[in-house]
């Protein structure tokens, strides 16, 4: 996706990401990933730059698998926010329930910035 998104685009393309996510789809999400980006998390340093993320996700995370619920998303073209639940399990089999917001900056239609909050500790 190239310049900003309108809202009903800027709604596929977050849930286009959580399902990248919770299938595990790491081609997909990085995809939509700039080469640069920055992903801020509690719990944990920045991650900066695709590779980073990348890491992240494939090796670092403690979720095995789950689902985001998306709540609401809210969009002015090159920015979006969004909030909803997640529930799931960790690699050790306790499962894992949360409400989280996250906050996107775009760039070229890619994510350049993402901030995520969560209203219990890290996952």
């Amino acid at each position: 996706m190239q310049g900003p998104l309108g809202h009903r685009e800027a709604e596929a393309y977050v849930r286009h990401l959580f399902a990248c996510i919770d299938a595990h789809d790491w081609a997909g999400l990085s995809s939509l990933l700039d080469d640069g980006a920055v992903y801020e998390r509690p719990g944990y340093e920045p991650f900066v730059g695709k590779l980073a993320i990348m890491q992240f996700y494939r090796h670092e995370r403690i979720v095995a698998s789950g689902e985001h619920l998306l709540e609401q998303v809210l969009s002015n073209g090159e920015q979006i926010a969004c909030w909803g639940s997640f529930a799931g399990q960790d690699k050790n089999g306790r499962p894992l329930k949360t409400r989280f917001a996250d906050i996107y900056h775009l760039s070229g239609g890619r994510i350049g910035l993402r901030r995520t909050f969560f209203d219990s500790p890290a996952l």
